[in-house]
């Protein structure tokens, strides 16, 4: 069994992806009336780089019962690390699951603005955000990080499926026709088929999943107000 926490150095992250990697937990299907998450983070605007340890960043995270409205939490908290795709967790992990914590509860599933086996270790962090909370996670991204593949056709529901080194880590996914589709990774004890399904089902009508755009909405709220103050 993986011992999953937070690593603060760069090698123990990349050591922990690889274990976790190879370490595929329980598979999970989505049952009939889901209780869905997600997880958002925003960082201070106006800096010269693309991102530095100790930016001020926002976490987002809201839950969303069946006939229920989202609830939603915001924890405020430095990024723990530069940006470097493939170990954002460093920078990032620990303030995502100080979020989802905060809720009244945790979700079914949560869906996460970051990959998940669509990595150089097939351990993005939606993957390893869930492994930590013990939840199962999807991906939900504008683009692919390793994995590639043609768009699909331009009717809602269509997918066409992400490959990196031949493995089917995810699909791109049209929500809606006429506008760009959404990479949907497989992460934490999800398949890209289970991804799909649950992503489909959230973004309604819109092009991306219902409690997304909740957690998205209240962390860059909450940066707002902050720049304000």
């Amino acid at each position: 069994m993986v011992d999953v926490a937070w690593p603060t150095q760069e090698a123990d992250l990349v050591a922990l992806q690889a274990e976790l990697a190879e370490a595929p937990p329980r598979a999970w299907s989505p049952p009939g009336r889901v209780v869905l998450g997600a997880s958002y983070v925003c960082f201070a605007r106006g800096a010269p780089t693309p991102g530095a340890a100790g930016d001020a960043g926002w976490a987002g995270a809201a839950v969303k019962r069946p006939g229920r409205r989202a609830v939603t939490a915001v924890v405020a908290g430095p990024a723990g690390a530069a940006y470097r795709p493939g170990l954002l967790a460093l920078r990032e992990g620990p303030l995502r699951a100080a979020a989802l914590a905060a809720l009244e509860a945790l979700p079914d599933v949560a869906l996460v603005d970051a990959t998940g086996r669509d990595h150089p270790r097939r351990a993005g962090l939606a993957l390893h955000l869930g492994a930590v909370l013990d939840v199962p996670t999807v991906g939900v991204t504008d683009r692919p990080l390793v994995a590639a593949g043609a768009w699909p056709a331009d009717r809602r529901g269509a997918a066409a499926p992400l490959l990196a080194a031949g493995e089917l880590v995810g699909y791109w996914l049209r929500t809606r026709p006429g506008v760009r589709p959404l990479a949907v990774h497989a992460a934490w004890r999800t398949d890209a088929d289970s991804a799909v399904e649950v992503v489909l089902a959230a973004a309604r009508r819109a092009r991306t999943p219902q409690p997304l755009r909740e957690a998205r909405r209240d962390a860059r709220a909450a940066r707002g107000q902050s720049s304000a103050g």
